[in-house]
């Protein structure tokens, strides 16, 4: 077949791509936009083998049309195109001839692809879903017409793949479309679902999720739990101790521009354990008790010894609703407190231990609920 002859049996085909195919009763013609396709002289002439369909996402947040005639434009200078750019609420514009190699994944990608397909990116949700229904058919439709599998991303050689698994698999750097299908709320098992079922002529699915039936709501049995905690000042005394946290002086425990020594924990129910971190002796022995009086095993610390990080972990009493530790720090050399830290590990960058080591630690707030209220 010659290019001029392939470019107008690709234009038939494209035009009503779901004609012919089992999906064809579920959807809609979509109409192709062929503005910016090539020409009979641009492009590569060499075929491909039908193994696989590319997803991507341009990575651009720009009109699809303003992709396709950039590709169209710079075609042989970047060496970059694919056969079709999805976007502008629902369109489709085809640069490359399907069937043929277009540049969009590397060489086996492109030699392994009949159709490779971008979705252009946008901020606004409905326009994105608009294209996104269009993108997911035409992947859809595509594997049916070449007979591959409409499975995503799998591990046999032959299906709807990311760039990502191009990459991860192959060759390649790319990790398209998953990062932006994501900014609109898509996860890959939804995407996954989505191309294999496709979606009907209404933008519905065609084999929905089953909704999982909700079990039902146990009732809350939330205890107020209240954390009463003191620091040992190095050189001098135990200070007043501190109920929970609050503002002003009295709002957590140690002397600003301070070094402390020691520290003691307790609450009124469930059970707290506690370590801390020296810059003598790193970190010292887990402490269950709460005695400023018993310097061996009710507080956590050594006497003239400087304290840089406070760990610790709340148990919620069986029955009752989930609790935990929040807690906060401040430093001798930092102004203001350092990142809130969780015992559960739910805030992300500072779930290890409060503090920073090497820096003595001057004043630290802690309070027992089920969400932070710092």
């Amino acid at each position: 077949m010659t290019k001029l002859n392939k470019l107008k049996w690709v234009v038939a085909i494209a035009a009503a791509f779901f004609v012919g195919t089992t999906f064809a009763s579920k959807v809609s013609a979509a109409t192709i936009n062929n503005d910016y396709a090539l020409s009979s002289n641009q492009g590569s002439s060499l075929r491909t083998s039908n193994n696989v369909i590319i997803a991507h996402a341009t990575a651009v947040y720009a009109p699809a049309k303003n992709v396709a005639i950039y590709e169209n434009r710079e075609w042989s200078n970047t060496t970059a195109y694919v056969q079709y750019v999805v976007g502008d609420g629902g369109k489709i514009y085809r640069v490359g001839a399907e069937g043929y190699q277009a540049w969009g994944a590397g060489s086996w990608a492109n030699a392994n692809a009949p159709v490779q397909i971008e979705l252009a990116q946008t901020y606004d949700q409905a326009e994105f879903r608009k294209d996104y229904v269009t993108y997911v058919n035409l992947l859809h439709s595509s594997a049916i017409k070449y007979g591959i599998p409409t499975t995503v991303d799998s591990s046999a050689w032959r299906g709807v793949k990311s760039h990502l698994w191009v990459t991860n698999n192959v060759w390649g750097d790319h990790t398209d479309p998953y990062g932006y299908l994501a900014s609109h709320g898509i996860t890959k098992a939804q995407f996954a679902h989505d191309v294999k079922y496709g979606f009907s002529s209404s933008g519905n699915n065609v084999n929905p999720t089953p909704t999982p039936t909700p079990k039902p709501a146990k009732p809350t049995n939330k205890k107020a739990v209240h954390v009463t905690y003191a620091l040992h000042q190095k050189g001098k005394q135990w200070l007043n101790p501190v109920k929970d946290f609050g503002s002003g002086s009295n709002g957590f425990a140690g002397v600003p521009n301070s070094v402390h020594d020691m520290i003691y924990i307790k609450v009124n129910r469930g059970s707290i354990k506690y370590r801390v971190h020296t810059k003598e002796d790193g970190w010292l022995p887990w402490v269950h008790k709460a005695d400023k009086n018993d310097t061996v095993n009710g507080v956590a610390g050594i006497k003239g010894h400087t304290i840089d990080g406070v760990q610790m972990y709340y148990t919620t009493p069986s029955g009752e609703t989930y609790q935990q530790a929040y807690y906060r720090s401040q430093t001798t050399q930092r102004a203001n407190y350092l990142g809130t830290c969780a015992d559960n590990g739910t805030v992300a960058g500072y779930d290890n231990f409060a503090g920073m080591l090497g820096e003595p630690l001057d004043r630290l707030q802690i309070h027992i609920n089920d969400s932070s209220k710092y």
